[in-house]
């Protein structure tokens, strides 16, 4: 199968989450039910790929993908050959997909899965599932992430990965990725989203993310909200499970990102470097990733490889080996794009910074992070997010930081623009709208994502900043296209 083939039998799949909407006149298809059952069944006929590498399982509802790209840069930089595996994708679906480069790890970033290899393993992965469906195997076709899930734990395998660092899509009992028997397991912070499918309060939600844990297995944590915190640890003891807390991570204050020297950083947001402790050893810890919040999943992902190193080992009995040096190295190196990204201008216009807060926790985090900004700054929002998220909390924690109506001088000159996003989950125009009036806020509206950009650059002064979130739909397109006007 070609890649555009597999491209358009996964577009015809629909969204990975259905709301019961309707789109363009018709109702959505009826909500799928969760079940490992069907990832299992398919696994099992591609021959139980994800049994031959071992696996990291990272949950929770803000901060997994930061947590999981940096400890796979992490055991990419040791030398351990490494995969790893994220959701959703800003742009392309095979930057969900990753492993180390060939030619030994280290010595490079991890690299997407080919087009070539995407399509041919998808052909594999569809045929398996039709003579499944034939036998009576399963019930129906996949879900979108069953199935790229299938692709991925395939393709780790033919390109005999190590380690398989693995971000759960939703939730983690039920979630296709918890289909693995992870060596370790990994809780960043738990919030309120997707309440539709876990639960209302944060004590549920916790519940089902702690579905990840194993009997006698290994957790990796933090302290934070009591109700989580109570949820996973009455699991965690039913369980048996060890608990390793991170916070020796942690940076001695909290208050220590700062710029380098380097030059190369043009962002007017600091950057993480600081030094920890380590059994006495200074370890320099120099993120890429900007805001105050990314010091609790570099220290997540740094208690990981500390506990991989000492008591774990890979499928082949070999004992994890990572120095640290490859923490700092990997910490340096990773790669995570549209998460407080400073997109400088090279056209003349206000430069971009992208963050994908697209819950109020998110929503929230990106606040303090424009707090860091110079106060005279003129600032112009991009805002659009699908309907099943909290827009009423999410408008509320942003939109009054760019109300020129507010009587603060250094405000007068920001705005507002609100757009819907490409997406059939996505809120309309007069959604947003009516939360935005709800607070008296003034906004512009857009037709689309391209018109938001280019009223953003036409509203906002060079030595201003458009500032684009609500949703990885809204920040991998805008993100596309600035990068398309940068040429």
């Amino acid at each position: 199968m070609t890649y555009d083939d597999a491209l358009g039998q996964l577009a015809a799949l629909g969204p990975e989450l259905r709301t019961g909407r309707a789109v363009d006149g018709a109702a959505t298809a009826p909500r799928r039910k969760f079940s490992l059952d069907h990832i299992r069944a398919l696994l099992k006929a591609l021959g139980e790929p994800q049994q031959r590498f071992a696996s990291v399982l990272i949950a929770g509802t803000n901060g997994k993908g930061s947590t999981a790209s940096t400890l796979a840069s992490i055991t990419n930089a040791a030398g351990i050959k490494t995969g790893l595996y994220t959701s959703p994708h800003l742009l392309r679906v095979n930057e969900r997909i990753k492993i180390s480069p060939d030619g030994g790890a280290s010595i490079g970033s991890l690299l997407e899965m080919p087009d070539a290899d995407f399509g041919r393993v998808y052909g594999v992965v569809d045929m398996a599932t039709a003579r499944l469906i034939a036998s009576g195997g399963l019930p129906h076709y996949p879900s979108f992430f069953e199935l790229l899930t299938a692709i991925a734990f395939t393709w780790f395998a033919e390109q005999h990965v190590e380690l398989a660092v693995l971000e759960v899509g939703l939730g983690g009992r039920l979630d296709a990725t918890n289909s693995v028997e992870p060596i370790v397991s990994v809780i960043t912070d738990i919030g309120i989203d997707h309440t539709e499918y876990l639960g209302n309060t944060i004590r549920e939600i916790a519940g089902e993310k702690a579905g990840i844990l194993r009997q006698d297995g290994v957790l990796v944590t933090l302290a934070q909200h009591p109700e989580a915190n109570a949820a996973i640890g009455e699991a965690a003891v039913r369980l048996e499970v060890r608990g390793v807390d991170a916070a020796r991570c942690l940076p001695p204050s909290r208050d220590v990102a700062k710029h380098t020297a380097s030059g190369a950083d043009t962002s007017m947001l600091a950057r993480n470097v600081y030094d920890v402790s380590l059994e006495g050893e200074a370890l320099h810890v120099d993120s890429p990733l900007a805001g105050q919040h990314q010091q609790r999943n570099v220290a997540l992902a740094i208690a990981t490889a500390l506990e991989l190193r000492s008591n774990h080992h890979l499928v082949d009995g070999r004992h994890i080996a990572i120095s640290n040096a490859a923490i700092e190295q990997g910490i340096r190196e990773t790669q995570w794009p549209g998460r407080l990204e400073w997109i400088p201008s090279h056209t003349g216009h206000a430069p971009l910074l992208l963050d994908v807060a697209h819950n109020p926790a998110g929503a929230w985090t990106l606040r303090a992070a424009i707090s860091q900004l110079p106060e005279g700054l003129p600032r112009t929002l991009i805002f659009g997010c699908l309907a099943d998220k909290q827009i009423d909390e999410m408008e509320q924690v942003l939109l009054p930081l760019f109300d020129s109506t507010s009587g603060d001088p250094a405000r007068a000159g920001d705005h507002v623009i609100l757009t819907p996003v490409h997406n059939p989950r996505a809120a309309t125009i007069e959604e947003l709208a009516a939360a935005a009036q709800r607070l008296d806020v003034p906004v512009h509206l857009a037709s689309d994502l391209r018109d938001a950009l280019q009223q953003a650059q036409s509203l906002t002064p060079k030595e201003g900043v458009i500032v684009a979130t609500g949703s990885i739909f809204l920040v991998g397109e805008i993100r596309a296209l600035a990068l398309t006007q940068a040429g």
